[in-house]
Parts: structure tokens; C-alpha cells; sequence
């Protein structure tokens, strides 16, 4: 074993090995994979060996999409055969909500080119016989979903690396891990130390453990998962021996059920509500190559409902039950992308799906680690994504809601409650005794509604308008006539001081930085012109900024922060978080309102739009900006948690005689609809341009060399390929969530943003043994129609009594409003749509300003 490499890649899992394959596929070959027993010891050789390419974020899909692609290349470079199995798949769906589910995936997957296809339950048993088709109102077919070889699937990606010059040291537990001053890390090994310029986690069972090596704790944790094996049906059998084909796999939502073939018998898997976390504080290093004990009592329920609907089970005898531990993050996806606060130390882990994504995992990480980007918007996957307050107890209740949620519907307006509340400010109370609706927001309780009393204070979840539209609207109206106040704890917020500050974020941020007492707006692009961030900042004096962000994206900004910090201590940072929160107050009162709290001078000339001031509030110190996301006449008030309960009183108090109400996120979220605000996550995303994103007015080309500035000038010079763009829709009782696809009426136009359907796997057929050909992404129906793209936020904006999205588009089509041109789908509908290219309320910005 050599005692210097350039990366030190910990686990041989099909992860480990997919890292390390890629690693070396880029170019970096002076690379060690370093595992502890053998290849596939942890969760790899006990998988049950499923892949499919769907999933509820298109940009992990994506990445699962080339996972399966990648197959039968790895195994024309290794030699060594994965065992593939394309069989295709369907989810079956047993209720009308269901189908909705299945209809929004469908939809999601036409802008990602894939081949699905909702088809009746007559035709889903056509190619899965052992199904009752009575208990099922419908199904979604997906040709690229199959099984492999989990064992030859890891050695495949280990061979390959090892063809263009890896190295793999197995029997060699890593002991720990130390840093030198020069940032070189210290790899201590059974069989010596190794000196790496990279670390990458991909532990998996163990990768808890590893991160404790550098003080790092990870979320994630392991469940026991079963599936039993049968023995041989005679009805597989007799599929096989008709169609000379396998029968494909399916998922029964209602039964939390998987299946596939598994030589003449069937594979079936459940994720049961009565989970159970394995060792859940510590990882034994002794556990290796075994199985856990298996528990039936605990697939029963699942068993229960699996033989109603596919009634073949009930008659087959078990042949073997396979239990074994995996590892889950809070949300079910993956831990992947460098740590904030340690250089060089990347995580790879908590890949439950290994054999959907592992592909993907070490394609990103790849990319990240050799061109500093990871090539695809993965925020789904950042490790970032997760802050302090995922403890281990949090992490080990959410895990537990996630596993046994695995199969379920998630409504767009449900909050989970597993590990909540997790943290809360201390309006909390109050909120709750005012009937608000929570919300989990970053681990932060945020008041999403308020209901008018306290047996109405709940959502009913629901794909379509539901209990709290009225009320939203009546919180609208509102801020809209007179005053509403709102908790805006759920913002990131940053303090940079030092003689550096201003040089600092000019180079970081696209707009020009703010004279003392004012604000600016601004973008942040990374090194290829993509947006990273978007930002409040103040000049809150000299050499002192104060700066709001998204709360979601803390980490994830640290992180470029600190990777961009001068050396010679000429700035500092300082992330708040719930150590300063802040309460908004808005609408046409809201200066009548602010003159009752302070002792200043706040009229429109004092103090202007886009002003920073510090001031009283009701008697409590406070930092004020005059600025509302609302898009209205409106001020954000911040302060130390200690004195929140004072001035949210006084606010109230004083804002009686003009009929304040409470408002929501949701109330929030609704009025910027109405303004074309975009948001980060949504519409800003690193894979967007600042043209693309409509953003040009924060983008000072003429300033200093901003970081992406070269990148930012060229996209202006070339013009974008698509635009953000909002659009106003003929709904009914449902509005759009995210990721519904745009038709457009362009006939066989290529705009260049259409991407082509996969062409791996076989097309589906009906009981005669007769193909049908699924359709593609970018189909022409209607003569002329064709998906060119998507949408990625939306809802209701009360304000203006309109049905709102936003989207991106080809340029070419942006600028057209497009009476009968447009079309959004919702829920399997296509629903006329045409583009706003003025902000329906206030186009002008005058009550902001007034």
C-alpha cells in the first residue's frame, strides 16, 4: 500500500467503488479506494438489486436516469457482467388520490424525456399476471426500471477503476483521521498511514462512524429492511414460458409492497410501518458479511394486504426472508458534496437506492471534486442541506417517518411531524394560540396559515384547493387594504465586518454593494455564471454588512463563504441563524403603523425604499428594512430573540385601530406570485444563467471582476436559451406544485431545450403479446404541440384572483404573452396559459415605493 495518493476513498460499497470509477473516468488516477473487509461487506451484496429511474425531484431523476444507462457500458469496460435485467414497471395505484399522484410523476417526466404511461388495470395485469386488477383504478408504466446483480455490479465498477489506474486496499479498517496545517489529511490505517489531498466518505453503514472521526455527525441512519423470497410459482412459470419474457416489477402503493421475478419465483419487499432502526447510536465495526434475524410479525400487515391484491402470494411457499440494515437520511436522499467548516472532506452516503443512483453519486462527486462544479443541480442531494439542528435523535425519528412513509402520498400542503417542534422562536406559543397552521422550515417552526379557530387550525391535504384557500385569501386581502405582520425568522442572516467586507462581497455578489443605510439586491454566480444565491444586503456602517439569504441555503453559502475568505484575516462572518429573527409588517397602513412604534422620523423622505436603518421598535432595539417580499408598501423589522415577544405585542396592540391581521407563508408566498418575484430553490438554482433567470437589472457587468462575471457577459452576448417567465392559467380547483410540464403550440419547431426519450429497455405490450409503443417526451398531438418546458413554482395569487406559475421557456417564446399558444398540465390536464410579461398587481412597484 502506498502512503500518498491524491484521494482516499473510504467503503467499498457499490458507492465506494462507483466514486472511485469516476474519480478515474475524470482523469485523476493517483486515487485508493481503502475498505475495511471486502468489497460489498456492508449493504451492497444484500440489496434486493432494483433500479428504476422515477423519483418526486427530476433532477435526481436525472442522475438515477444515468445510472441505469451507464450499465452496459461499465460492463463492456470491467468484463464483468451486472446481471441486468430491463424488465420495466408499474405503480399501481388503488384510490383517485393516487392516480393524481401518479399523473403529477407522469407529467414531471415529460421534461425529463421519459417514457411513462398511465394505463388501466386490465392492461398493468397484461404484464403482471399475479395481480387482482379489481383493487386498482389505474397504474403508471415506466419501461426503464429493472434488477441486477448487486455483487457483480460493485466488482464491474471496481474493475473498471482498477483498469485505468486505481488502487483498491481491502482488510485495512481506517482508524482515524488527522489534518496538517496545509490542509493534507492524515489517513490512519491497520496497515499504516496514508497522506491524501481528498477524503470521501462513502461508509455507508460505517459512514457515521467515519464522519465522528473529524467531528462531523452525520444524519443519517440505519433501518432493518426485509423481502422474501418464494419458492417457484407456477403462474411465473407459465408467463415465461408464453411470453418468453420476465414479469416485470411493481409497486403497490396501498400494500407498501415492491415485487419483481427472482428466478422462477417472485422477490418481494415491504417498507412496514412498524420499522425498526438498526443500532441506532453506533455502528458495531465487527458487523460484516450477515443477515439480521428476520421478523414476519412485522410484515403482516403488509403480507395481509399483498395477498388480496396479488393473490398468487398467498399459495407460494417462502423460500427465504432476507433482513439487513441500510442507511437513510431524513428525507430519504443522499448525503453527497463537500462539508461545510472542513477542507477537502466529502461525503458520499446514506444512498438507500445504491443501485438507482449510486451511478449519479459518483458521477456529482466526481465532477465536484475535479472541475470545483457537479455538473447537474443536486441541491436534492447536497450534504449541505441539513443544519445543526439535525441531531441524532431528530435524524433517527425523521428516518423512522421516512421509511415507513416510503410508499405514501405526499400532498403538497403536508407538513410531516416526526421530530417536530425542533426548533421554535418565542412566538411560538402565541402563533399556536393564534390558530396558526405550522410548518417545518429548516427545522424551524413557521406559521404557514391561520384558521379562524382552534378545531379548524389544521391542513386536510389534498392535490387541489383545499381548507385553507379561503383563509389565505382573507390574510391577502388584508395586507392588501390595510396591515398584516408576519414571522420572518425562517431567513438566513449574516454580519460580514472587517476592512475587507466591501471588496469581499463585491467580488462575490453580481450587483454593485450599497452606500451606508441602503440596500441592494443581489445574485451570486459561481465560476461558470450560474446562480448560487440570491441576497438582501445592507450597509449597516463602516466595514459592517448585514446580509438576508435563504434559510435553507445557510449551509450550502457557508460553505462558498468560507472556500472564498481572504487568508489575511481582513473579514469576518457571522451566521445568526435563530440568534436574530424578525417579524414583517405590510401593506397600505404599515407606515401609519411603524410611526406608532418608534420615536423617529419614518415618513417617505426620511426614510426611503431600500433603506437600512436601526432603530426602537415598541421600545426594543431593532434593525429595520424598508422592503417586503410581499411587493407592497411593507418593512422587515429584526431582532434578538429576547425582545421578539415585545414587539410582535406592540405591533398588534397599535396595529388595532388598523384592523392588522396575521398572515402565513403561504399568504406570503401568494403575493409575490402576483409580483413576478422569483425564489431561490425554485426559480434560482445553479443550473439557471442570471439572464436566464431574469435577473439582468442585479447584474453590473461594469463593475469589478465578480466571480462568473466573464461567464455572465457571454450569456448576455449570446442570449439566453430559455427564460424565467411567469404565467397566468385557466385552472380549476387545482394549481400547479412544481415541475409541471409548458406545451406550447410550435409544431415541429426544435428550440434546443427538448431532451430525447431514453431508448434503453423494452416497450410494453398487451395480453396478445402485441408491442405498444410508449410515448416520448417533445410528442406532437394536436397537430402542433410540443412540451418545451417546465414549470418551477406556482399556486393561487389571492390578491389578484389569479392562478399564477413560473417556468422557464425558449427565449424565442418568452416575450409572447401567448393567447391560446400556452399550456400547463396539472394533474393530467392541460390547462390554458399565458405569459404575464407585467407583474399583475402594482406593475409599476409604486405602492413599494410610496
Amino acid at each position: 500500500m502506498k502512503t500518498n495518493t491524491r484521494v482516499v476513498v473510504i467503503g467499498g460499497g457499490v458507492v465506494g467503488c462507483s466514486v472511485l470509477y469516476h474519480l478515474a473516468k475524470a482523469g485523476w488516477t493517483d486515487i485508493m479506494l481503502i475498505e475495511r473487509s471486502e468489497l460489498t461487506s456492508g449493504s451492497s451484496w444484500h440489496a434486493a438489486g432494483g433500479f428504476h429511474t422515477l423519483n418526486g425531484d427530476p433532477n435526481v431523476a436525472k442522475l438515477q436516469a444515468y445510472t441505469v444507462g451507464l450499465y452496459e457500458e461499465l460492463e463492456k469496460i470491467s468484463g464483468q457482467s451486472c446481471g441486468l435485467h430491463l424488465t420495466g414497471g408499474v405503480m399501481l395505484a388503488e384510490s383517485p388520490e393516487r392516480m393524481d399522484f401518479l399523473r403529477t410523476l407522469h407529467a414531471k417526466g415529460r421534461h425529463l424525456g421519459m417514457q411513462t404511461e398511465l394505463i388501466t388495470p386490465s392492461e398493468a395485469k397484461a404484464m403482471f399476471p399475479l395481480m387482482d386488477e379489481t383493487n386498482f383504478v389505474g397504474a403508471l408504466w415506466d419501461p426503464v426500471e429493472g434488477h441486477l446483480d448487486p455483487s457483480g455490479t460493485t466488482h464491474a465498477y471496481a474493475k473498471a477503476a482498477r483498469a485505468l489506474g486505481a488502487e483498491i486496499v481491502l482488510r485495512n479498517p481506517v482508524k482515524e483521521m488527522t489534518q496538517e496545517p496545509d490542509g493534507t489529511w492524515n489517513v490512519v490505517t491497520e496497515q499504516g498511514t496514508v497522506k491524501a489531498e481528498h477524503v470521501v466518505n462513502a461508509g455507508g453503514l460505517w459512514a457515521r462512524e467515519v464522519g465522528r472521526m473529524v467531528g462531523l455527525e452525520l444524519p443519517l441512519l440505519a433501518m432493518e429492511h426485509m423481502y422474501l423470497l418464494t419458492e417457484d410459482m407456477p403462474e411465473v412459470i407459465a408467463f415465461n414460458e408464453e411470453f418468453r419474457r420476465e414479469v416485470i416489477h411493481a409497486v403497490d402503493f396501498r400494500g407498501e409492497i415492491y415485487t419483481r421475478q427472482e428466478r422462477k419465483g417472485m422477490l418481494l419487499g415491504t417498507y412496514e410501518q412498524a420499522c425498526k432502526p438498526w443500532s441506532p447510536v453506533e455502528t458495531p465495526w465487527s458487523f460484516g458479511h450477515e443477515l439480521l434475524q428476520p421478523d414476519i410479525d412485522r410484515l403482516a400487515p403488509s403480507l395481509e394486504i399483498g395477498f388480496k391484491h396479488f393473490p398468487p402470494f398467498e399459495k407460494a411457499g417462502i423460500k427465504q426472508i432476507i433482513n439487513g440494515p441500510f442507511t437513510f437520511a431524513p428525507d430519504g436522499n443522499p448525503l453527497v458534496g463537500p462539508v461545510q467548516g472542513l477542507t477537502n472532506f466529502w461525503s458520499a452516503c446514506a444512498v438507500m437506492a445504491g443501485f438507482s443512483q449510486g451511478g449519479g453519486v459518483g458521477l456529482t462527486l466526481a465532477n465536484w471534486m475535479t472541475t470545483g462544479d457537479p455538473g447537474a443541480d443536486v441541491w436534492g442531494m447536497d450534504v449541505a442541506r441539513y443544519g445543526e439542528w439535525a441531531t441524532l435523535r431528530y435524524t433517527n425519528a425523521k428516518v423512522r417517518e421516512n421509511y415507513s412513509r416510503r410508499f405514501r402520498i405526499r400532498f403538497p400542503n403536508e407538513e410531516l411531524p416526526a421530530a417536530r417542534p425542533q426548533q421554535t422562536t418565542p412566538l411560538y406559543d402565541t402563533m399556536v394560540a393564534n390558530n396558526a397552521v405550522m410548518g417545518d422550515s429548516w427545522g424551524l417552526e413557521t406559521p404557514m396559515w391561520f384558521a379562524p379557530a382552534k378545531e379548524e387550525a389544521h391542513d386536510v391535504v389534498s392535490f387541489h384547493r383545499s381548507n385553507d384557500f379561503k383563509h389565505i385569501g382573507d390574510e391577502v386581502k388584508a395586507v392588501r387594504e390595510g396591515v398584516g405582520v408576519s414571522e420572518i425568522a425562517n431567513f438566513a442572516k449574516y454580519q460580514v465586518t472587517g476592512p475587507g467586507a466591501e471588496a469581499f462581497l463585491s467580488r462575490l455578489m453580481t450587483n454593485t454593494m450599497p452606500k451606508t443605510g441602503r440596500i441592494v439586491l443581489s445574485p451570486m454566480l459561481n465560476e461558470f455564471g450560474k446562480l448560487i444565491g440570491d441576497f438582501t444586503i445592507a450597509k449597516a456602517g463602516e466595514d459592517r454588512f448585514m446580509i438576508w439569504g435563504s434559510s435553507a441555503a445557510q449551509i450550502y453559502h457557508m460553505r462558498w463563504f468560507e472556500r472564498h475568505l481572504p487568508n489575511d484575516g481582513s473579514v469576518r462572518i457571522h451566521r445568526f441563524d435563530q440568534t436574530l429573527v424578525g417579524l414583517t409588517i405590510a401593506g397600505p397602513n404599515s407606515r401609519k403603523l411603524l410611526e406608532k412604534l418608534v420615536d423617529v422620523d419614518v415618513s417617505n423622505e426620511a426614510f426611503r425604499f431600500m433603506d437600512y436603518r436601526e432603530m426602537a421598535v415598541g421600545g426594543a432595539p431593532c434593525m429595520v428594512n424598508r422592503l417586503s417580499y410581499t411587493g407592497d408598501l411593507g418593512y422587515e423589522i429584526w431582532m434578538p430573540p429576547a425582545y421578539e415577544r415585545l414587539v410582535y405585542a406592540a405591533i398588534k396592540d397599535e396595529g388595532a385601530e388598523f384592523g392588522i391581521r396575521d398572515f402565513g407563508m403561504r399568504a406570503l408566498l401568494s403575493m409575490r406570485l402576483e409580483k413576478n418575484f422569483p425564489t431561490w430553490g425554485h426559480e434560482l438554482r445553479p443550473i439557471y444563467g442570471p439572464f436566464e433567470g431574469a435577473m439582468e437589472r442585479f447584474v453590473k457587468l461594469t463593475k469589478n471582476d465578480f466571480i462568473g462575471r466573464e461567464q455572465a457577459a457571454k450569456e448576455k452576448e449570446d442570449g439566453p436559451k430559455r427564460r424565467r417567465v411567469s404565467f397566468v392559467i385557466d385552472a380549476d380547483n387545482a394549481d400547479v406544485m412544481r415541475d409541471e410540464p409548458v406545451w406550447a403550440k410550435v409544431g415541429d419547431i426544435d428550440y434546443g431545450m427538448i431532451e430525447k426519450p431514453h431508448e434503453a429497455g423494452p416497450k410494453r405490450f398487451n395480453g396478445s403479446g402485441e408491442y405498444l409503443d410508449p410515448p416520448g417526451m417533445a410528442t406532437i398531438i394536436d397537430g402542433d404541440w410540443q412540451v418545451v418546458g417546465w414549470v418551477t413554482s406556482g399556486g393561487y395569487a389571492h390578491g389578484v384572483g389569479l392562478s399564477m406559475a413560473q417556468g422557464y421557456v425558449p427565449t424565442d417564446l418568452s416575450e409572447h404573452e401567448g393567447e391560446g399558444m400556452f399550456e400547463i398540465e396539472i394533474l393530467g390536464v392541460r390547462r390554458p396559459a399565458k405569459i404575464a410579461v407585467e407583474p399583475p398587481f402594482d406593475p409599476a412597484g409604486d405602492r413599494m415605493r410610496g
